[in-house]
């Protein structure tokens, strides 16, 4: 896979939030990997595992989206107070499902396996981190979930760690 360097732009606020959270005083070094708008599912696997062998570096690989990212849907319900619809609750519990089984057929196709696929994720900008650091995780992953939260009705904060069998 080619690659290129952009030492022109900064962080996208997907990378120094969590990071932020996760080390406030900013103690380890950090490489951004932008989303490959023309690349699909597939591809963004593939590119999480040719990332595969910095684990055994001691890098960690981190991906950050939305488990359930639906700007954009305008029937969507967000804001203060906005209760959480069963659409999105439906496509959260069949990622969760996807997710901690390994299914990575299933996550590759999510848009024609997982019903609300467009609604949950009308842009793949948020989904595709998952699909990265699920293919560095390498062969035989299953994801565990570290937190679960519903944020302004339907976003799906969620966060799962990978590792293979």
């Amino acid at each position: 896979m080619s690659c290129d360097l952009d030492d022109r732009r900064g962080l996208d606020h997907g990378a120094w939030v969590p990071l932020m959270l996760m080390f406030p005083t900013a103690e380890v070094p950090v490489v951004q990997l932008s989303i490959q708008q023309h690349l699909d599912p597939a591809q963004h696997v593939a590119l999480g595992a040719a990332l595969s062998s910095l684990r055994d570096k001691g890098v960690l690989v981190v991906g950050s989206g939305g488990a359930v990212h639906p700007l954009g849907y305008a029937a969507a319900s967000l804001g203060e107070g906005a209760t959480t619809d069963d659409w999105a609750r439906e496509f959260g519990s069949w990622l969760t499902d996807a997710v901690t089984r390994g299914d990575r057929a299933g996550l590759v196709d999510y848009r024609k396996r997982a019903q609300y696929a467009d609604r949950a994720h009308p842009y793949p900008d948020h989904f595709m981190p998952l699909l990265v650091t699920f293919g560095a995780a390498g062969d035989g992953v299953r994801g565990t979930v570290l937190h679960h939260s519903w944020n302004w009705g339907d976003l799906m904060m969620d966060a799962y760690a990978f590792k293979s069998d």
